[in-house]
């Protein structure tokens, strides 16, 4: 392909990502499914021009840790550790961990029932599907109270965080399951230590490096931490959040001394661009994991009766459990908060992250983007009925 079509294509994905940001904030459709339309869309024309995208498959799972990577530290640069922050830390903390453990045993619980496969390996394919999506959820918060918003924040970070964990510690006890909490406590702990280091060594930097090219060698350090930590099967993860909580919250962690040597006087200034461009950054992976995810769906997985029953099963467990989580540890009215629990990126990241071997026989590959759609579709449902109701 010639560059300058490629330049071409590339700029309009951006730019059309960003119309449907727009358009789905003021008519409150999640821009997640406009990218998934038009990456199937782009699709059935490129099969039809008889155009081909090289290397889609192999680059999706690639954009997707980038893309989690970001999301998480845009989660953490957003949570603040004060004291009067505490009882929301602890019910969204509860709320997080409550959905993972109980939504991810239904759905496993079904589909032993229905695939009649190792419970184990249910396991493993439910629970990718427990996650709650900050980038699908934190759009449709502009018309909630700024307590239903700060919850559904926290409630969304957390919940990246514990299944992420979740999933390397099941990935761990294939084998054995005390062997795998003494691996995963371990390397938790190594991982924590590993993390406090490189945050005072990048604030260090932040504070020390004077070049008008700062973020992106310290991100490109990230990076580089969670890859080879990746690749030892830590709990890399804890990096990015670890990193995100401490610059939003240094004034809990540099005190005295240490506060002259590694702040500056404009380190509030360049914290808030940090923040712009990890969410810019974590805007534009978005939009072209979406894109090429809907490119390689193959569209008949899409509307095979089976993915369409088990996908609205999903989704009905997802819904009603949630009910049961928020009676729990949110105190006030569930409209429309019940209805925000879409799966987005991390559910897609994950699913395709299964070993083959411990792949669920049976299991339709169109239900991961179906839970997504039909998520995000009772997600916008609900925000427009809250929407109707308070005008």
């Amino acid at each position: 392909m010639d560059s300058s079509y490629l330049i071409i294509v590339l700029s309009l994905s951006v730019l059309i990502s960003y119309a449907f940001d727009l358009f789905s904030s003021r008519f409150k459709t999640p821009s997640v499914l406009l990218l998934l339309l038009l990456g199937v869309v782009i699709r059935q024309a490129t099969s039809y021009l008889g155009v081909q995208v090289p290397f889609a498959n192999a680059i999706l799972p690639i954009l997707g840790t980038l893309g989690l990577i970001l999301i998480v530290l845009e989660g953490g640069l957003d949570l603040e550790l004060h004291p009067e922050k505490y009882g929301l830390l602890r019910r969204t903390l509860l709320s997080s961990l409550i959905e993972i453990v109980g939504i991810t045993l239904l759905l496993a619980g079904a589909l032993y029932l229905l695939l009649n496969d190792t419970f184990y390996h249910c396991l493993i394919t439910a629970l990718p599907f427990s996650i709650l999506s900050s980038a699908v959820a934190i759009p449709s918060l502009l018309n909630l109270s700024s307590e239903q918003g700060e919850f559904v924040v926290y409630e969304s970070a957390f919940s990246a965080i514990l299944g992420v964990m979740a999933f390397n510690f099941l990935l761990l006890s294939r084998d054995s399951v005390l062997g795998a909490v003494w691996m995963f406590t371990r390397d938790t702990v190594v991982m924590a230590l590993v993390s406090l280091g490189c945050c005072f060594l990048l604030l260090y930097l932040i504070g020390r490096i004077n070049h008008r090219i700062k973020f992106l060698p310290i991100i490109s350090v990230l990076f580089l931490v969670y890859a080879i930590a990746e690749i030892y099967r830590l709990s890399s993860l804890l990096l990015i959040l670890i990193f995100g909580l401490f610059l939003n919250n240094t004034e809990l962690f540099i005190r005295g001394r240490l506060n002259q040597v590694l702040k500056n006087d404009l380190f509030e200034k360049e914290l808030d661009q940090l923040k712009n461009l990890t969410a810019e950054g974590a805007f534009v992976v978005r939009t072209f994991f979406f894109l090429l995810f809907g490119y390689v769906v193959v569209p008949h997985e899409l509307v095979d009766p089976d993915a369409l029953i088990v996908s609205g099963l999903f989704v009905l467990i997802i819904i009603a459990w949630r009910w049961l989580t928020l009676r729990l540890t949110y105190r006030g009215s569930l409209r429309p908060l019940l209805w925000i629990a879409p799966r987005g990126l991390i559910t897609i990241l994950l699913y395709l992250n299964i070993p083959e071997d411990l792949r669920l026989v049976g299991f339709r590959e169109g239900i991961p983007m179906l839970v997504v759609v039909l998520s995000s579709l009772v997600m916008m449902a609900g925000v427009v009925g809250y929407r109707g109701r308070t005008q």
